[in-house]
């Protein structure tokens, strides 16, 4: 159900973000008022979680790049770079700042509805993406092909134009819904019918070491039945009843911030880009900023760097988290870093696949073609 924003509600959220700004000025222009909180050192390392294998061979192409989190956790499983294509020109910034010499297609040049993939027919071994979600999401309002957000049929047409030997692709949880049963058999399974022998499961990013609850779909296609048949999705590694399992990493823990008593998994990261463009916040439900509020972590008004938000505590005197705390509860390791504004760097940030998790399916996907 969509949430209708009352203007008494209106009201309140606009005399917040005044004080704010005022208690903001206060901070970090006159001096006036004193961190509560020193700047924290991270304890967590998503390295760990995916440690570099060697050149396997297999060049991977990648589709609707934003900030990289496919693309990251495939060069970590040892597959090659063919390309990036990614419509926003900033996610291309964020990409070629970390990847100087990885080939990037940003902005007109990265629109893929535009592309003649067939160039890349023999070039590359697997296609990774993660099509927009909004059309599948309930904050997208869920209007599936109706959305021109809709970008599962450039994805396809990318699969059977070049033909590689797997692809992957990833979205909402959403899209396994019985309203898009019809949207899933006609956009995606028919046309690879013949083609490609399809898996379809979800992972639970807090499930692979990463201190945030976040729920995802991947289908996983082969042209090699040999390779299907040798395919098995990633096991859970933290938080489970195995006995090698590891524990949950949790939000206070992988900030470094000190013990209180509480600490859980972070709620799923709002995206910067969903709402008004000059958002920076990470909140995506009031039920979420609850949970928030147990951690004693504010997720509203996100800074650029930790000194910053160290300068400028909030009102309630919780920890105001930085752009790289919210990477890191993404799963991205400290050295990858990200462009633009905050709320353009929130945005990359809460649209990317978990760099880990997609680890994972690397190197399940590796196994498999071995």
């Amino acid at each position: 159900m969509a949430y209708t924003l009352t203007d008494t509600r209106r009201a309140e959220y606009r005399r917040t973000t005044q004080r704010s700004n005022e208690r903001k000025r206060l901070a970090m222009v006159e001096g006036l008022i004193e961190p509560v909180h020193p700047v924290n050192v991270p304890r967590f390392n998503p390295n760990m979680l995916m440690p570099q294998l060697p050149a396997n061979g297999l060049r991977a192409l990648s589709m609707f790049s934003g900030g990289g989190g496919l693309d990251l956790g495939f060069e970590r499983a040892g597959f090659a770079h063919a390309a990036s294509y990614e419509i926003l020109d900033i996610c291309g910034e964020t990409l070629l700042h970390n990847r100087p010499d990885w080939t990037v297609h940003a902005g007109e040049g990265g629109d893929v509805r535009n592309v003649d993939w067939g160039r890349y027919r023999g070039q590359v071994d697997l296609i990774h993406g993660g099509p927009p979600c909004q059309p599948f999401s309930v904050a997208g309002h869920q209007r599936g092909a109706e959305d021109k957000r809709n970008q599962w049929p450039s994805f396809i047409k990318a699969v059977l134009a070049i033909k590689p030997r797997v692809f992957v692709a990833e979205n909402v949880p959403g899209l396994l819904n019985p309203k898009f049963k019809e949207f899933v058999r006609e956009t995606i399974e028919a046309p690879l019918q013949g083609e490609y022998t399809l898996h379809r499961f979800i992972m639970r990013a807090e499930e692979f070491g990463v201190p945030q609850i976040r729920k995802r779909v991947f289908i996983v296609g082969f042209r090699n039945q040999r390779d299907h048949a040798r395919f098995i999705p990633p096991d859970a590694t933290h938080g489970t009843d195995s006995e090698d399992a590891r524990p949950l990493m949790t939000v206070r823990q992988a900030l470094g911030l000190p013990p209180i008593g509480h600490d859980g998994v972070a709620p799923t990261l709002r995206s910067g880009f969903t709402g008004p463009r000059s958002c920076t916040g990470v909140v995506n439900s009031k039920a979420s900023m609850d949970v928030w509020g147990q951690l004693q972590v504010w997720p509203n008004g996100v800074q650029s760097d930790r000194l910053k938000a160290s300068l400028f505590p909030p009102e309630n005197g919780h920890f105001r988290m930085s752009v790289q705390d919210c990477a890191l509860l993404q799963g991205f390791p400290v050295e990858w870093t990200f462009k633009g504004a905050v709320y353009q760097q929130l945005g990359q940030i809460g649209n990317s696949v978990c760099p880990p998790v997609a680890y994972q399916v690397a190197v399940s996907v590796l196994k498999s073609t071995q």
